[in-house]
């Protein structure tokens, strides 16, 4: 099949996806979508739960392995839309519907891309594709099931939306329950314990607070405070304040070593973290898919944005079609001519880092 051929097919699968609702966790009959794809190209592939994988028909374990994945599940569609988020509408060049840009654009080019190589013999890189679900809430039944099932992957190229150029790094993300206590008491008598009041110089150390190690392509680590929980009625001091904190992690740290710093050093009486799993993620500069996007005119930077990268232990570059800041707004759509040019794009990027 020629490129003409595979762009074509992409769109009409994409409006496709957009038409069958794939929330997290339900995302049956998208999955079904891409094992049809598989079917009718004569692709050998696989299904597992809800995540669709397949190897290029010349596989030789004697070579490394690239992995090529992106998601097909979507987030709920918000109260602001004003177009029906499951019909696939075309409207000046846009392909209007929930899922077009985050990540179904990616998703599709990938897939094609994959289509054109999955015949190659010459290939010095062995191919995988795996369309995955529950990726929006970071699920235990999308990629982080599948990588124990698939070949030993070397690098990966994860499908979002970055207008086609290179994310060279992501950032981590830990999130923290935290809690401050105090004495509870009747709100009619002293208490020089009050553990609201406390909190007013906790949060202040928190904004205050910064991780030394500064990353090349992701700067610092980024902490913010993001719920505060205290108190049951007007007359009642409580005992306890409850915070949520947010950490998004430069690849200058492990989760394992920003927890163990915030158990040390935060005035708080206790911290734990809720998960350690989703870790920041890598490429080096000097690989070759890098490098040969840089000579195919794209360019470097750090992702501050959670993606399935930070379930895999190998090198990743996240690279796709479409624009974050599109992903979870109203009336989502990506540019037919985006998927277009991500699919050539794709193409050519592996044609001159895999032969």
């Amino acid at each position: 099949m020629n490129i003409k051929e595979l762009q074509e097919q992409a769109i009409n699968l994409l409006k496709d996806l957009i038409q069958t609702p794939s929330f997290s966790r339900e995302e049956q009959g998208t999955a079904q979508l891409l094992e049809a794809w598989m079917q009718k190209n004569e692709i050998s592939y696989n299904r597992d739960l809800n995540n669709v994988w397949a190897v290029n028909k010349h596989f030789d374990t004697a070579k490394p392995t690239l992995l090529l994945n992106s998601h097909h599940d979507t987030v709920k569609p918000n109260s602001a839309y004003t177009k029906d988020p499951f019909k696939a509408e075309v409207s000046e060049g846009k392909l209007f519907g929930l899922g077009s840009n985050d990540a179904g654009g990616c998703l599709v080019s990938l897939l094609a891309t994959f289509t054109y190589f999955y015949n190659a013999t010459d290939l010095t890189y062995n191919l995988i594709f795996a369309g995955t679900g529950e990726e929006e809430i970071n699920g235990e039944n999308g990629i982080a099931s599948l990588i124990p099932i698939l070949p030993k992957i070397d690098v990966a190229i994860v499908g979002e939306p970055t207008l086609m150029e290179m994310a060279i790094s992501e950032k981590g993300l830990v999130v923290f329950d935290a809690v401050v206590k105090g004495t509870p008491s009747h709100a009619a008598h002293p208490n020089d314990n009050n553990a609201i009041y406390k909190t007013a110089s906790v949060l202040s150390w928190f904004e205050n607070f910064s991780f030394g190690k500064i990353s090349e392509s992701l700067g610092a680590v980024k902490l913010t405070v993001t719920q505060i929980n205290a108190g049951v009625q007007h007359n009642v001091v409580p005992a306890n304040v409850d915070l949520v904190i947010d950490v998004r992690v430069n690849d200058s740290y492990s989760n394992a070593e920003v927890a163990e710093i915030l158990k040390r050093e935060a005035p708080v009486d206790s911290i734990k973290p809720r998960s350690l799993r989703l870790n920041s993620s890598s490429i080096p500069k000097d690989h070759a898919l890098v490098k040969a996007g840089l000579e195919l005119g794209m360019d470097t930077y750090g992702s501050p944005t959670l993606s399935d990268q930070a379930m895999l232990s190998c090198p990743s570059l996240k690279l796709g079609p479409g624009d974050s800041l599109r992903s979870h707004s109203a009336d989502e759509f990506i540019y037919l001519n985006e998927i277009e040019v991500g699919i050539e794009k794709y193409i050519q990027l592996l044609e001159k880092a895999l032969k």
